[in-house]
């Protein structure tokens, strides 16, 4: 038997009024899932824990089965393991977006973030940008790593777990409020805008219609990561299929393969054709018994608070991803059990995550159910299937 993940981040969401009062996942055009919701288990799963934010990291964890309230540490070490950050016991990790602030004539502290991503801008401008602010920034106390698109890196020598507030949750606010208190890093991200707002990197990009990627926002502090092995936790080799540094930090500490594909920016328009094959590949061909496929979008057009873009994801994930999974395995010959599911709701309303339960839908190709439900939030609350705590619905999924 083999076993499948197909996490759609922030997928789950509201009624939305221009949709008819249905949710995006209620009303995309989903023919895979709506089929295979009629042959499978499904309900809603409880993934944050009560009194921890709602964030990919805790909810990811999760997914995965490993319990937040012991095993969480902060979002940016997990991220510092993919990328290869060497770590030390007394280092603390803190994530580095490259973000869109206003650029009107006013002092930086009455400042509006409009976007959290710099219109989700290659990995290869933002290294670029990442370096000048290295230039004048960095020192032996902090030192600044390139990750994904606008995810980067800031390790902290001998520093301290600070309270940050993460930028999608402060969208078309002023920042003065929400900078840091400590004054060196509140400091350096007034800096790193005087660096960035005028490179010729932005002044192309706005040229271009593009939001520039003018200053360094700091959030997701956090200690080394200490998780337990997955194989020796649950018996199963596994590998990540995913974009983002967050994602392939929690396989990395978790003893998991990390699948390199080609492509995989964690846009709307990633490569949905090659995460599908390093998956199959890695459980028809490579000895592996579980794979996660993560795909981004969803949760990236949440924060954008487009409704039309976050259904375009859903159809994407339905059609790229879920439909072909399920054929390749079939072609290959191989039982497998399938787990659809988000982390986390990222409402279109507030454009950021919420701790609200979400939707999952369980399949077995050997032991089809015979149903007439479809796969949404309100159907999955009506089933009256419930796991309230995240880390064991993965031991539903694997039979433990």
């Amino acid at each position: 038997m083999k076993y499948i993940v197909v996490l759609g981040d922030g997928m789950a969401d509201e009624p939305i009024a221009e949709l008819g009062n249905k949710t995006p996942l209620e009303y995309a055009d989903t023919p895979n899932m709506d089929r295979l919701s009629k042959l499978s288990e499904i309900g809603m799963v409880h993934t944050i824990p009560e009194g921890m934010s709602p964030g990919s990291d805790t909810a990811n964890l999760s997914v995965m089965g490993y319990d937040p309230q012991k095993y969480y540490s902060g979002r940016s070490p997990l991220e510092a393991l993919s990328i290869g950050v060497p770590m030390k016991d007394t280092d603390i990790a803190i994530r580095c977006n490259i973000v869109t602030v206003s650029e009107d004539d006013v002092p930086f502290e009455e400042k509006t973030i409009t976007d959290h991503s710099s219109s989700e801008i290659s990995t290869q401008d933002c290294a670029v940008l990442l370096e000048e602010v290295r230039k004048v920034l960095e020192n032996e106390t902090y030192q600044f790593y390139v990750g994904t698109s606008y995810r980067h890196c800031l390790i902290w020598d001998k520093g301290e777990v600070v309270a940050l507030k993460p930028p999608h949750d402060v969208l078309g606010q002023v920042i003065g409020q929400y900078l840091p208190t400590d004054e060196v890093l509140r400091e350096m991200m007034k800096k790193s805008y005087d660096i960035l707002v005028n490179h010729p990197i932005n002044i192309e990009r706005k040229k271009q219609g593009l939001n520039p990627a003018n200053c360094c926002w700091f959030w997701g502090a956090g200690t080394k990561p200490m998780l337990s092995s997955f194989e020796e936790k649950t018996g199963k080799r596994g590998m990540m299929v995913s974009a983002v540094d967050l994602l392939k930090g929690i396989a990395v500490g978790a003893g998991m393969g990390v699948a390199q594909v080609e492509g995989a920016n964690g846009g709307l328009h990633t490569n949905y054709a090659g995460k599908v094959d390093a998956a199959v590949k890695a459980v028809t061909q490579d000895d592996y018994d579980f794979a996660y496929i993560h795909v981004e979008a969803p949760d990236e057009m949440g924060h954008q608070g487009s409704v039309e873009r976050k259904v375009t994801a859903i159809e994407y994930l339905d059609k790229q991803v879920i439909g072909p999974v399920v054929e390749k395995l079939t072609a290959a010959g191989e039982d497998f059990r399938l787990l659809v599911l988000p982390d986390h709701p990222t409402p279109i309303r507030v454009r950021t995550h919420t701790s609200d339960s979400v939707p999952y839908m369980l399949y077995d190709s050997t032991k089809p159910e015979t149903q007439a439900w479809s796969y949404n939030e309100k159907e999955g609350r009506a089933s009256g299937n419930l796991v309230s705590e995240g880390h064991k619905l993965i031991d539903k999924l694997l039979e433990l």
